[in-house]
């Protein structure tokens, strides 16, 4: 009988291939989780736009139904009068709703990202000097930590806290 045999290395090869595998899932879990624009990248016209006032924040830090709010708010948004051309809008709100976030949606349909339960999460060791800050000024400031949000990259590989000091301690003061 002709019996084919499989070569000892290219069983490790393929042990070594089905063992990783649940760690890979892991991972890309854990991708999905960082909230960032890789999905899809921004339109050209989302980060000249809105990035032109503010971060391109990225769409997976709203759920569908926060996005479609502000984009049919343009005129009154956050103060200001943000509308753009029909198509421009078009254009931009597609790619929020096909990108917008995929966690359970906050019933409240939050319509600041620093207002979800992620960004809280994520951003819980960040002090509140750091926020009020000279050089971040809010939370809102992606850029002042994050040294690709003007590109809607949010990585913290490329976080870069400012140094804030910190007032004497009043335990020595006198009265």
């Amino acid at each position: 009988m002709n019996e084919t045999r499989m070569p000892t290395a290219s069983i490790y090869a393929a042990l070594a291939l089905v063992l990783a595998l649940p760690f890979a899932a892991v991972r890309a879990d854990d991708d999905r989780d960082e909230i960032d624009a890789r999905r899809t990248p921004p339109p050209a016209v989302y980060i000249d736009e809105c990035g032109g006032c503010h971060a391109p924040y990225p769409a997976s830090g709203l759920p569908a139904a926060s996005w479609r709010t502000l984009m049919s708010t343009l005129d009154r948004h956050f103060g200001s009068d943000a509308t753009l051309a029909p198509a421009e809008t078009a254009v931009v709100r597609d790619w929020l709703l096909a990108n917008a976030g995929r966690r359970a949606a906050n019933p409240s349909a939050p319509l600041r990202i620093t207002r979800t339960a992620w960004f809280v999460h994520e951003h819980d060791e960040v002090p509140a000097s750091i926020w009020r800050s000279r050089e971040i000024g809010s939370a809102a400031n992606c850029g002042g930590c994050h040294r690709g949000a003007d590109r809607g990259a949010f990585s913290e590989r490329d976080v870069r806290m400012p140094r804030v000091a910190t007032p004497p301690s009043s335990a020595g003061a006198k009265r």
